[in-house]
């Protein structure tokens, strides 16, 4: 299969992270250090890009190894106030507008489950790969079952592991991760994050850089829980809906204009293509708009549930294990190369029912 995606140009990988820590452990990098880290690990993009994203700057000056060992990073600008749980998948702890939960929340530093969280990452795919076989170009990786009890591997290997704090401020903060092939997943691949609050809006980018020797297949995706209030509804246009097998798995594309509807009594975990890439969520408390750069969208929730889970996503459920997985979103990326997403959260309280 042929390498379809371009390489991107944001994203700073951990090795090179790695590669700083030995020139200079323990310690605020300069600017001289930045771009020395940067050339040390041949790495082009993040030359041009060291001055910033490499220092850390919570506050004071902090030493990379305390961030890294961070479990508890708050955030604020304004009314907009999130928690992030680096030792925990990466994840979002809780988002908060004037106290008012924008996400399932958990109080700072009380979070003990990456499942119960606001939002995690979907990294190096998201959703199912089917009883936990990965079959690329030929060859059958057999995976680790990874959720409850599950017969499939379920939304990648990020949200499983402790992620490293690069940078961190008040309204800023860029994690990473590294991975090497193993039964989790056979491909080796370098992930970042960035979280931004900014004018009401969480922005959020993730990257992903093949570290294997060859070509390898990827995804990206957020599974974000929203707040499912009495009078909430929920909006988006998309051009098709996967429906969804007895055994959770994607059967057949039918036509599908999206949702338009309240949220209360809907059931539903279903994948929606050609996705519009925005969603609105209204109630008399706030009105929510989120949007990304990804074509696909998985949406659960059911009565019973205080969230609805709305994830951008870029491939079909279990598209890894099809022939056509580049034309279900799954993208190939050349062993070095890069490729980022993006996410935005905005919060318009003018705007609500």
């Amino acid at each position: 299969m042929q390498a379809t995606a371009k390489a991107g140009t944001a994203g700073f990988h951990p090795k090179q992270a790695n590669q700083a820590r030995k020139i200079m452990p323990l310690a605020c990098f300069t600017q001289r250090n930045k771009e020395g880290a940067a050339r040390a690990a041949g790495d082009i993009r993040a030359v041009k890009q060291a001055s910033g994203m490499i220092s850390v700057t919570h506050t004071a000056c902090r030493s990379l190894e305390l961030q890294t060992m961070a479990q508890h990073l708050p955030m604020q600008s304004g009314a907009l106030r999130a928690s992030l749980r680096p030792d925990l998948g990466g994840c979002i702890e809780g988002l908060w507008f004037n106290g008012i939960p924008v996400l399932r929340s958990s109080a700072p530093g009380t979070l003990k489950q990456v499942g119960m969280s606001a939002s995690y990452p979907l990294v190096p795919y998201s959703n199912r790969v089917a009883r936990a076989k990965l079959v690329w170009q030929g060859t059958a990786h057999p995976l680790v079952k990874n959720f409850q009890d599950e017969e499939h591997s379920i939304h990648g290997v990020g949200w499983r592991q402790p992620w490293e704090v690069l940078q961190a401020n008040d309204n800023f903060a860029m994690l990473c991760m590294e991975h090497e092939a193993d039964a989790d997943w056979p491909f080796a691949f370098d992930a970042s994050q960035t979280f931004r609050l900014k004018n009401n809006t969480l922005e959020l980018t993730m990257s992903v850089t093949n570290q294997s020797g060859g070509d390898a297949p990827v995804g990206l995706g957020w599974h974000p829980y929203f707040c499912k209030r009495a009078d909430t509804r929920i909006f988006f246009s998309a051009q098709g809906l996967w429906e969804m097998g007895g055994d959770k798995l994607p059967t057949t594309l039918s036509a599908s204009t999206g949702l338009d509807r309240a949220c209360a009594d809907l059931q539903i975990d279903n994948c929606f293509d050609g996705w519009a890439k925005l969603v609105d969520l209204h109630d008399t408390t706030l009105h929510v708009r989120m949007e990304s750069d990804l074509k696909r969208l998985v949406v659960y929730t059911t009565p019973q549930k205080d969230f609805i889970a709305v994830e951008p996503v870029s491939h079909v459920n279990n598209a890894m294990n099809q022939s056509n997985a580049t034309d279900l979103g799954v993208r190939v990326l050349r062993a070095g190369e890069t490729w980022q997403a993006a996410m935005t959260i905005q919060i318009n309280p003018e705007k609500a029912l």
